[in-house]
């Protein structure tokens, strides 16, 4: 440990706030909190949204209900332009809805939803909130640093992050970009704010410190991060989530299985979402995933009303190459030993190939 208001850490924090910037590809102010992307998400709407004011939250899945479950919370006046889960937001519906709704100030938008593995297509939605003069927020917890997303080209006023996605860290720190739209607009918000103060957290870090404690092992190891992706590059970063998403779609297709995200332009290039065999949904799913697990593979479980449907792999951060093959093999050996039919070592087959395309298609 060092002390977080000495010299120390006044050198570590600049050092981090440029590599962050980086990242985002944006030269707006970042922001850093000890806390969850959801943290990152709650100070986005306390400094932004003031008590009955009308708000435009997209939703394709769990964690676009929760940004604007969140905003309600608030005392938020929130319209929902809500997706069956599975699909993306269409920009000409968001534009149509935004024509009609004059009231609304700010409209809430999750990149990349990790409950069905789907991306939204950010850049041709953003367009249109930019269009209307309305300001952005963009939940890109699990797409920043692993997607491409680039900040200030796009016109994102606000975009947040946390630790444990992209930037392979333990969960404990979300990281925000404001640009100075927003920072207006934080001036006369009216909704209440302590912990998650942005003024208060921006003089702070201008004598870098922070305003409560940070998260000190973390911020180490974001300095870490930063360094690893800085030596591979942006564009080989996302080319390379690219090819990994594609390589797990291959082969859950070639188990026969169904992807959630039907459409490949839309899937997801860090987390694929795949519904389990009829034979094995419902209490069923509880064998195989046992299975996997006994195997040494841990996916994650489908929420809501997916719970029991769906199984999902994250694939976002250090993952590479030789994790998909170790995936895919035991996902081959957990369903067979289930009863699932299938043709051995097709799956792996299809999974190389696509590593070694050279062309993944690339979501905007």
């Amino acid at each position: 440990m060092i002390n977080h208001r000495g010299p120390e850490f006044r050198a570590l924090l600049p050092e981090l706030e440029t590599g962050l910037k980086w990242a985002f590809q944006t030269e707006n102010d970042l922001l850093i909190f000890p806390a969850t992307g959801t943290g990152g998400l709650e100070s986005a709407v306390a400094n932004l949204v003031s008590p009955g004011e009308r708000v435009l939250a997209v939703t394709i899945g769990a964690f676009g209900d929760r940004f604007a479950d969140l905003a309600e919370a608030f005392g938020a006046d929130v319209a929902r332009y809500t997706l069956p889960w599975g699909e993306a937001a269409d920009p000409e519906d968001l534009d149509d809805l935004l024509s009609r709704e004059l009231e609304v100030a700010t409209v809430l938008i999750t990149h990349n939803e990790t409950s069905t593995g789907v991306t939204n297509r950010l850049q041709a939605l953003a367009e249109v909130v930019k269009r209307h003069q309305r300001l952005l927020v963009v939940d890109g917890v699990s797409s920043i640093g692993s997607i491409d997303l680039p900040v200030d080209r796009w016109g994102v006023d606000v975009a947040v992050t946390a630790s444990q996605k992209g930037w392979m860290l333990p969960p404990g720190v979300t990281m925000l970009s404001i640009s100075k739209a927003a920072w207006q607009r934080q001036a006369s918000a009216r909704a209440p704010r302590f912990y998650f103060d942005w003024e208060r957290a921006r003089k702070m870090q201008s004598k870098g410190m922070t305003f409560t404690t940070p998260a000190m092992s973390i911020l180490f190891g974001l300095r870490e991060s930063l360094t690893m992706m800085r030596e591979e590059g942006l564009p080989a970063i996302f080319q390379r989530h690219l090819r990994i998403a594609a390589a797990f779609r291959a082969a859950s297709t070639a188990l026969g299985l169904r992807l959630l995200a039907a459409e490949p332009e839309i899937a997801s290039p860090t987390v694929t979402a795949v519904y389990l065999p009829d034979a094995l949904s419902g209490e069923k799913s509880e064998s195989v995933f046992k299975t996997w697990r006994d195997l040494g593979l841990v996916v994650g479980e489908g929420q809501g009303k997916l719970a029991g449907r769906i199984f999902r792999i994250g694939h976002l951060g250090a993952v590479y190459e030789e994790d998909v093959v170790a995936t895919v093999e035991a996902l081959e050996r957990g369903l067979e030993a289930n009863g699932h039919p299938l043709t051995p070592g097709a799956a792996l087959t299809a999974a190389r190939r696509a590593l070694e395309s050279s062309e993944p298609s690339l979501v905007a």
